[in-house]
């Protein structure tokens, strides 16, 4: 199994300068690449200092001249929002400047704030068409002349221009959880990202009993790759994961109120909680997130990952937004380098 980097610029507060905060996930990012990671991940959201990723092409661009191996993924593209032949073009300029180094993740989105701001009336449901709709359009368009006659969008024989490096084309991943989301991706031939979220390790065994379902309806396609993105720190005690887990569970609390989508925003700020708020939560506590999250010192996280191996997950992402410092982020870091990777090489 191998490990990538799941990373945003995040911010709770106006105090925090967004382009240090953008520093120092390229230093993170810059880390993970001399660490040894196969991959670093970003994702596209608007509107929200919750999660800074306007355009994830932009930073993996920037990052490409900033790093040396590492592959670069969009973690996701939110797939509504971009017209076929737009993305099939930003994406295969972005393979052609990071000399083929690009994943493409994507996926239908996730938060009601953002469909209410770019795409009005949009729901989830037709999100998720949508994606169904823009996956096949993208290799088509990359193939060439490819006319397009959907229920989204409708356009005459086109080519991205330009084309991308890899080819036929980029390393697709797919964002599911459902069951028919699982068969879409294996059926397409796309990788899979999975996340459990604030869940424990049966919505892990969950998620990859709907792959492998899948893959044994579609047998007639190369197996896919599989990849598990979860929220991890590595500990140096465990006075410091007991902390990490009090810290995951604040993210998370904000988190829910983010995609519950009732709380006051200022200046892409949500209201704050308050600790009476915090310690109420019935999803969420300090004691679940260290049960539920990869939180422990070394040993106990090699001993997860190794489970998660055993199941058969091609691909861990190291899920590093957490509302912790910078300084704390890059120790746990260092430490999920130095002290956990060298048991799975």
């Amino acid at each position: 199994m191998r490990f990538s980097l799941f990373v945003h610029m995040e911010r709770l507060s106006e105090d925090e300068p967004q382009k240090q905060l953008y520093e120092e996930m390229v230093e993170l990012c810059k880390i993970a690449d001399e660490g040894g990671m196969h991959a670093i991940w970003t994702g596209e959201h608007h509107g929200m200092n919750f999660t800074i990723a306007p355009n994830p092409f932009i930073n993996l661009v920037d990052l490409a001249n900033k790093t040396k191996r590492v592959r670069l993924g969009t973690g996701t593209i939110v797939a509504p929002f971009w017209h076929p032949i737009r993305l099939a073009g930003e994406a295969a300029m972005t393979d052609v400047i990071t000399n083929g180094r690009l994943e493409l993740g994507i996926a239908r989105g996730a938060y009601s704030f953002e469909y209410e701001r770019m795409m009005p009336g949009l729901d989830a449901w037709t999100a998720g068409q949508r994606m169904r709709e823009m996956v096949p359009a993208l290799k088509g368009l990359w193939k060439g002349d490819y006319t397009h006659d959907g229920e989204f969008w409708k356009f005459p024989k086109t080519t991205s221009s330009p084309l991308p490096v890899q080819q036929p084309h980029p390393p697709i991943w797919i964002a599911a959880r459902d069951p028919n989301s699982h068969e879409f991706a294996v059926k397409n031939g796309c990788n899979v990202q999975v996340t459990p979220l604030f869940l424990g390790d049966e919505e892990v065994e969950k998620l990859m009993g709907h792959f492998q379902a899948a893959c044994q309806k579609f047998t007639e396609v190369p197996r896919p790759e599989i990849m598990l993105l979860r929220h991890t720190y590595v500990a140096d005690s465990e006075a410091d994961a007991q902390r990490a887990a009090e810290e995951i569970n604040v993210f998370y609390n904000y988190y829910g109120a983010w995609f519950k989508n009732e709380r006051n925003i200022t200046k892409g700020l949500i209201e704050p909680l308050s600790e009476e708020e915090i310690k109420a939560h019935p999803l969420y506590s300090p004691a679940l997130m260290r049960r539920n999250n990869v939180i422990g010192e070394p040993q106990e996280v090699i001993d997860r990952l190794k489970a998660y191996e055993a199941m058969g997950y091609d691909e861990y992402s190291f899920w590093i937004d957490t509302g912790m410092s910078f300084e704390r982020k890059k120790a746990s870091l260092l430490r999920m380098i130095n002290e956990v990777m060298p048991a799975f090489s």
